[in-house]
């Protein structure tokens, strides 16, 4: 099988490996925002084009304040970041953040803003954000924007079919490989419409100790198995 175009990741485990450091649980996040730094430059020298990941859940929400402003803050410093960041440039990365971004504190979603109007005609690779996300809130969103089309009489009932719901998601792209760290075996409403032929590889490490080599051998576990796709 050939290399996968398009790798989803589930960002998990920075808080535990804050706590093993004997840090505040949110110092984790910081570590976690590194890594994805680095994420970028391994994905390019393994050709991958397109990166999917969940940074923020709708659960998240639920967090305690200080850490929630926390981790605010660093979204809106990475976001702010790739406005100046050469290397997103050079290479033509395009941003996209998708979600129920109107949730989010305002600044964060002015810094989302300038990051996507910066790389909005960039082809050369694309980075997606899951961030306020929740994957059946994303079915129940999709819903409501073809039931307003239906109101509108844009659209009739018989006219939707599987291809038309797929355009009305956040995102149609449907990830290659998905990749969950942390140690947990489950999907936790990630793509749920998306991922339904993905592969899907769960590592014990959480994400700050996720290396090149680990994404590496989840490439080559990816060529190694042979995707049926219901057949």
């Amino acid at each position: 099988m050939a290399k996968p175009k398009h790798i989803g990741i589930i960002l998990d485990g920075n808080r535990r490996f804050a706590k093993r450091l004997m840090l505040e649980p949110w110092k984790g996040h910081e570590f976690g925002v590194d890594k994805v730094k680095q994420l970028l430059k391994w994905c390019k020298r393994q050709e991958i084009k397109e990166l999917t990941l969940y940074a923020f859940s709708m659960q998240n929400f639920n967090r305690p304040k200080k850490e929630f402003d926390f981790i605010m803050g660093h979204f809106t410093k990475a976001f702010n970041d790739i406005v100046e960041n050469e290397d997103i440039h050079k290479n033509k990365v395009r941003m996209r953040a998708f979600g129920r971004i109107n949730l989010l504190p305002k600044e964060v979603q002015a810094a989302i803003k300038r990051a996507e109007e910066a790389t909005k005609d960039y082809k050369g690779y694309f980075v997606n954000v899951a961030i306020a996300y929740g994957g059946r809130e994303e079915i129940v969103d999709a819903v409501k924007k073809i039931g307003r089309a239906i109101e509108d009489g844009k659209l009739k009932p018989e006219q939707i079919t599987e291809a038309m719901f797929q355009k009305s998601l956040y995102i149609a792209d449907e990830p290659d490989l998905i990749i969950r760290t942390g140690g947990d075996h489950r999907t936790s409403n990630f793509l749920v419409w998306q991922s339904n032929y993905s592969e899907w590889i769960f590592l014990e490490k959480t994400w700050p100790e996720f290396e090149e080599e680990d994404l590496i051998k989840c490439v080559d576990e990816f060529e190694k198995r042979e995707r049926r796709f219901g057949k």
